[in-house]
């Protein structure tokens, strides 16, 4: 399971898959190293015999994202065919959900919102990013917010609120620019 994962993360990279291109970006992609440690720890800690590996993986995955200035949470949900184009500084919530075939761009934020109530209590929530989705350069989604299947978070945005399938967003605050737009994904896994 986790070889079909890293695969299709591959794939989404380079067009195709196979050991000659994980060598390259393991080499080569400096924001791709991350990604095969959630993906390796994800599998390790599901086995209770490969569990004292996983503690390897995890550290790795810390020097790797330090190295390249972004925070990946180890427990952050990700679906197969995940792309982050140059990295730095991007920030992801451990709790939120991204699913498969997302572009992630340099400077985004997908991270928590608090909304306070009139009586003081507080409500906590996560982003949910559906399949083939795009986001962006320095843009930020924050809160219980979906982003709907084959969105486009344009640079800048800001997106608190729910965003429908095929969407564009743009702005700050951010705008549904454009309705049933053709979704901009390379090398889409199925």
């Amino acid at each position: 399971m986790v070889g079909d994962l890293i695969r299709a993360d591959v794939y989404r990279k380079l067009g195709y898959s196979g050991p000659g291109g994980f060598v390259k970006l393991m080499c080569r992609d400096r924001t791709f190293r991350p990604v095969v440690t959630l993906r390796l720890y994800h599998f390790l800690r599901q086995h209770w015999s490969r569990r004292p590996a996983s503690l390897f993986v995890g550290l790795m995955h810390r020097m790797w994202c330090h190295s390249v200035a972004m925070e990946l949470p180890l427990s952050t949900v990700i679906g197969p065919g995940f792309s982050i184009a140059h990295g730095w500084g991007m920030v992801i919530n451990a709790h939120a959900k991204i699913g498969r075939n997302v572009t992630i761009f340099h400077g985004v934020t997908i991270g928590q919102g608090d909304r306070i109530a009139s009586d003081g209590t507080r409500r906590t929530g996560y982003p949910v990013i559906g399949d083939d989705v795009w986001i962006g350069p320095g843009a930020t989604i924050v809160g219980a917010v979906t982003v709907g299947d084959g969105s486009r978070i344009m640079a800048g945005a800001v997106v608190s609120f729910d965003v429908p399938p095929g969407s564009m967003v743009r702005g700050n605050p951010g705008e549904i620019w454009r309705e049933n737009c053709v979704m901009d994904v390379m090398h889409r896994v199925i």
